[in-house]
């Protein structure tokens, strides 16, 4: 699937009429000759903003110009704090639209789709800010199609502006390609900055600009010339992201408030106000996993925040992995002496041992209310806590709703936590929900380059306090369904959003009180503010309203009681349905047309949590098989489910003798099946340990009549006897990765793992791994197929095991009791030599009492035999 923004494309299959080799991955490469029969003639991007509330509409038109069907897919990149509102396809003449619908419904239907054989599922992706839409529908010859998506955001204020970011990745010069932007704000605009990554000094006039009072129009419309890299070349400049930066008027202390529609909109950001000193105690999780780059990142972004402390803010450094280590005893202020003298300390930590997590956070919680209980910190300061950690609690206390209780009930409410998860290993939803439970955010930190950047910019949003125990008034008996108007902190440069229902439409005026410590008090009675109703889209206020509550309802789910959980979980869900929006609660389903080949299956459009989009950044899927490199652990093939419903992974290991052949997939109802063979080294080591590994696969596709046979020296394909088109797609990277795509199903990827020919004892070996598995039917099996449609499980009883940072834990599956490891396992997949370090429940003995039956049940006869 290629990864364009608001475009089309064919995919390009290759054609095979003989049997075809492919001595080595790195060898030979395989040619194919595309054919490019859609034109896209348009890709339009218009956004309006109405005070903060965004409202973004893409579109795409093409053309098949083939003489047969085409498949033709449409792709759209939003951030990820956007909800998708509408989705409709136009195909000649005929419009077919998405329909929000509960996730539990529309995944019954979609389940119902995949059990008949039909193609089901909606492709998603994400990136660090950004998600990704994507459907592709068949295409009659010659006939046009219009893609139209719809998504709304509330802009959120950070280091004083809002952000507007449109990613574009068109592929190939459009011929009619635009970006439009219209801002109303009524506040007024104090300035508008627009540019792109891609902008260079030709580009750059072309970008038009037109900034009144309170209304501003941005837009961008270069010729398919100016699009062109050069003036033969096909290839388009236009990739990367185009940004509008801006910020509005604050004449008033008490912010803006704006009625529209029977609801108000109140935009509290005061101006002028004394920054409130701050107490803050940087909690550092130093143990092994933070070796290398992280630690090194880590360092970079302290010393450059310690800089930044005022002299008033007081600090306290504190590392950990299994013990506790304290630069002092108490918080320092932050005099040039104790900063110096703090980064100084900074640059001893060094990682080492396991985590203990509880008591690192706990060791900063008490040091502050020690200190606030001997009057050593400013009375009129805030307390805090920022974690930095890469990884989960694997010694102390290790049960995460412990750890959390225990931090919530130290801390008192009076102070906040924010959490910073660096890596992808980290657990991320555990520090969301300990940060929320004590008036803070988590944030992730992407593993990359600019890590240390990412740790100062967040702490640049919250190093500014200028008001603390915020509590925002309205009349009383004029105004209900309040969103959120108390907030333990305000810092400078963002902004408090409070939204509400009008029981009254016939005010002259508005009463708004502000109470806060560290600021001044204060009420007005205001003059009602009413946008320029030409100028807005219809029912902004109410839309923001509704964005506004279900994201804080969002929230309430992961924190409070039970019943509190069980009601916001259902007002969010009401809301999400009522208002189209898709949701974490939500799906959007959309139906796509009849082909001549039958009838089309529903496709699934799903919000991603944290926990997929981490999966996808990792380049995870749901179901994979992982085989080890030699560097980090044995030779056998180590297995590895990736659950992202269940925010975990379970793994297991196969040993069995040289030459053995397993079923990993049978899908008798699609006519899919895939077995791997496996060999062992080149002799036994000293040690008396054979390692096996998989060294060949047969992938064949009965109903195609295709053979796939791939092996560390040789890629073979046997045909049919007569010419099947748009069967296969094989893709072969010079990172030695073949990715096997089959017509309207699954994919496989299987990556050469090459080790030193003259080693004494291993071979070269290969990996396995499985994406879009949901394609499969409900009656796929095999070692790894069984997996494809998910397991329930239960892990109780955590307790110490063999090894200090592996603990043992109590799993209930499938009726059975069993006794599993916490470790790690590595994905290959975005790193062919190192890897990357996944976390999983280790099932030992061959992952019996996991599979069905017994591991010896999946041996077959041959490569394309079975049972």
């Amino acid at each position: 699937m290629p990864s364009n923004f608001s475009s089309l494309c064919v995919c390009i299959y290759i054609y095979i009429r003989h049997r075809m080799h492919c001595c080595c991955f790195l060898d030979k490469l395989i040619h194919v000759m595309p054919i490019l029969m859609v034109e896209v003639y348009s890709v339009k991007v218009d956004c309006t903003v109405t005070s903060r509330f965004a409202h973004t509409v893409t579109t795409s038109r093409a053309l098949n110009k083939a003489k047969s069907s085409q498949e033709i897919f449409f792709e759209v990149q939003m951030p990820k704090t956007a909800f998708i509102v509408n989705f409709s396809m136009e195909i000649d003449g005929e419009v077919y639209v998405g329909a929000v619908k509960e996730k539990k419904k529309a995944k019954k239907q979609y389940e119902k789709a995949v059990s008949s054989g039909q193609t089901a599922g909606l492709v998603k992706a994400s990136g660090r800010k950004m998600e990704k839409f994507s459907v592709s529908v068949n295409i009659a010859a010659e006939s046009n199609v219009t893609f139209i998506l719809t998504y709304e955001e509330l802009l959120q204020r950070k280091l004083g502006q809002y952000e507007i970011l449109t990613r574009v990745k068109p592929k190939l010069p459009v011929q009619e390609f635009q970006i439009v932007t219209n801002i109303y704000e009524p506040q007024g605009l104090a300035y508008v900055d627009a540019h792109a990554t891609f902008l260079s000094n030709e580009l750059l006039p072309l970008v038009h600009k037109t900034v009144t009072d309170t209304k501003a129009r941005i837009s961008f419309s270069p010729t398919m010339d100016e699009q062109r890299k050069c003036p033969n070349c096909e290839g388009t400049l236009i990739d990367g992201d185009f940004v509008i930066k801006y910020d509005v008027k604050r004449t008033e202390n008490l912010g803006n408030v704006q009625i529209a529609n029977g609801y108000f909109v109140h935009f509290f950001s005061p101006q002028d106000l004394q920054r409130v000193p701050k107490n803050v105690a940087f909690v550092i999780d130093r143990s092994g996993s933070m070796w290398g780059i992280k630690m090194q990142q880590t360092h970079e972004a302290l010393l450059a925040i310690l800089k930044d402390l005022n002299e008033e803010d007081h600090f306290a450094l504190i590392q950990f992995d299994d013990t506790i280590d304290s630069w002092r005893e108490s918080l320092s202020k932050a005099t040039k002496e104790n900063v110096a003298e703090g980064m100084a300390y900074i640059r001893t930590i060094q990682p080492s041992g396991v985590t203990d997590i509880n008591s690192g956070v706990l060791r900063g919680v008490h040091m502050l209310i020690k200190d606030r209980q001997e009057e050593k910190l400013p009375e009129r300061s805030v307390d805090m806590i920022i974690l930095l950690t890469d990884g989960m609690p694997n010694i102390g206390v290790t049960s995460i709703p412990a750890i959390q209780d225990n931090v919530k009930s130290a801390m008192g409410g009076n102070m906040s936590l924010f959490c910073l998860g660096i890596g992808n290993d980290v657990d991320y939803s555990f520090l969301d929900v300990m940060s929320q439970q004590n008036k803070g955010v988590a944030r992730r930190i992407f593993e990359g380059s600019d890590a240390s950047l990412q740790l100062q910019g967040f702490y640049d949003e919250v190093a500014s306090p200028i008001l603390s125990k915020v509590d925002l008034r309205y009349p009383v008996n004029v105004v209900d369904s309040l969103t959120t108007n108390h907030y333990s902190e305000l810092y400078n440069g963002s902004e408090i959003v409070v939204a509400g229902r009008m029981m009254d439409n016939n005010l002259d005026n508005f009463m708004v009180e502000v109470f806060g410590q560290g600021g001044q008090a204060s009420a007005l009675d205001w003059n009602v503010m009413y946008p320029n109703e030409d100028y807005i889209f219809g029912y902004f206020t109410e839309r923001l309203w509704a964005y506004l509550t279900i994201q804080q309802l969002l929230q309430k789910r992961s924190t409070g009681t039970p019943e509190e959980k069980a009601n916001a979980t259902a007002k969010a869900l009401e809301m999400s349905l009522r208002y189209s929006f898709v949701t974490p609660l939500t799906s959007m389903v959309v139906t796509k047309p009849d082909t001549k080949d039958g009838p089309d299956s529903p496709l699934i459009a799903d919000k991603l949590t944290e926990v997929q989009t981490v999966m996808v950044l990792r380049g995870c899927v749901l179901m994979t098989l992982v085989i080890p490199d030699f560097s980090f652990m044995d030779g056998d093939p180590h297995f590895m489910i990736e659950l992202p419903d269940r925010e975990d992974a379970l793994c297991f290991n196969l040993n069995d003798k040289p030459g053995t052949i397993f079923n990993l997939v049978r899908d008798p109802t699609q006519g899919i099946f895939v077995n791997g063979q496996i060999l062992g080294d080149k002799k036994i080591a000293p040690d008396g340990k054979m390692n096996t590994y998989f060294c060949r696969f047969g992938i064949e596709h009965r109903i195609l009549g295709l053979k796939l046979e791939v092996s560390t020296q040789d890629i073979s394909l046997l045909p049919p006897s007569s010419y099947v088109s748009f069967s296969m797609d094989l893709l072969l990277t010079k990172d030695r990765s073949l990715t096997v795509t089959l017509r309207n199903s699954v994919k496989f990827v299987i990556l050469l793992h090459k080790v030193w020919s003259e080693h004494p004892y291993h071979r070269d070996y290969l990996g396995f791994y499985t994406l879009d598995s949901h394609l499969l039917s409900s009656s796929v099996h095999g070692l790894l197929g069984q997996f494809y449609h998910g397991i329930e499980y239960e892990v109780s009883d955590m307790h110490p095991g063999e090894v200090q940072e592996k603990p043992d834990a109590t799993m209930y599956v499938k009726g059975r009791e069993l006794n599993v490891t916490r470790g790690w396992q590595r994905d290959f997949r975005s790193d062919l030599k190192m890897g990357k370090n996944v976390p999983c429940w280790f099932v030992h003995s061959n992952g019996t009492g996991l599979i069905d039956g017994d591991a010896t049940d999946y041996v077959v006869s041959g490569l394309f035999k079975t049972f």
